[in-house]
C-alpha cells in the first residue's frame, strides 16, 4: 500500500514508519523537520510542510491509499498547543476530503473511555490532563463527522519497551487492566488497521 505517515518523527510515528517499511509498504512521511528520519535513508519519501495547514496537506495526500497518524502534542502541553489536536483534525479531514483519500487511522488517548474502571481512565484524565481530554475529544468528533473511513486507536500510557505483538484489542472499551502499551505495539496496530477494513468507524482500546 501507499501510506502517508503523519507525526512520523514522534515516538509512535517513528515506529509506524519502521513497521510499514518492514511490511513492504511504500511510505511517505510529511513532517516539519526530517532529521530524525535520516536513518531510514531512501526507504521512505520525505515531504516537508505544516501538518496544521490543509492546503499544504492536500497535494501530499493525493495518490496515497491510507493515512496512519501518530501526531500529538509534546508533554507537558504548552498553552500555545492547547487546541493542537483539534487544529490537526480540522486540517486533515478537510485535506483528505479534497484529495479524495478516505482511509485514516488516528492515535488518540484512553482517557476518553468513560466506562473504564480498572484503570479509571476518564477520571484520571479529567483530574490530571483536562486539556488533553478536551482537545482529543474535539479531534475525534471531527473525524467521526467527516465522512472519512476512520479508525481511532486509544492507547493508555505509552512506553519505550520492545515490540511484543501480544497486545490486546477491544472495540469501544479499554481492555481491563490496560495500564500501558509500548509505542512499537501501537505502531503495529496502526499499520495493520490501515491495511484492512474490519475496523472502519470503530474506536478501539489497545493495551499490553
Amino acid at each position: 500500500m501507499k501510506l502517508l505517515v503523519l507525526g512520523a518523527t514522534g515516538g509512535t510515528g517513528l515506529e509506524m514508519v519502521r513497521e510499514a517499511i518492514e511490511r513492504g509498504h511504500s511510505v511517505t512521511a510529511f513532517v516539519r523537520s526530517p532529521e530524525r528520519l535520516k536513518p531510514f535513508g531512501d526507504h521512505i519519501t520525505i515531504r516537508q510542510g505544516n501538518l496544521l495547514n490543509a492546503a499544504e496537506l492536500e497535494p501530499v495526500i493525493k495518490g496515497h491509499e491510507a493515512v496512519p497518524s501518530g501526531f500529538g502534542p509534546r508533554l507537558p502541553v504548552s498553552k500555545a498547543d492547547a487546541n493542537l489536536l483539534r487544529q490537526f483534525g480540522g486540517a486533515l479531514t478537510a485535506a483528505m476530503s479534497k484529495a479524495g483519500v478516505k482511509r485514516v487511522v488516528v492515535e488518540s488517548v484512553a482517557f476518553l473511555f468513560k466506562d473504564s474502571i480498572i484503570p479509571p481512565a476518564y477520571l484520571l484524565g479529567r483530574l490530571l490532563f483536562p486539556g488533553i481530554v478536551a482537545d482529543a475529544s474535539s479531534m475525534e468528533e471531527l473525524f467521526q463527522n467527516s465522512g472519512l473511513e476512520w479508525t481511532i486507536a486509544r492507547p493508555p500510557e505509552l512506553t519505550d519497551k520492545p515490540y511484543t505483538g501480544k497486545y490486546r484489542v477491544r472495540e469501544g472499551h479499554l481492555p481491563r487492566f490496560g495500564f500501558n502499551i509500548s509505542r512499537s505495539d501501537v505502531a503495529d496496530f496502526m499499520i495493520k488497521a490501515a491495511e484492512n477494513r474490519s475496523l472502519l468507524g470503530k474506536i478501539v482500546g489497545i493495551s499490553n
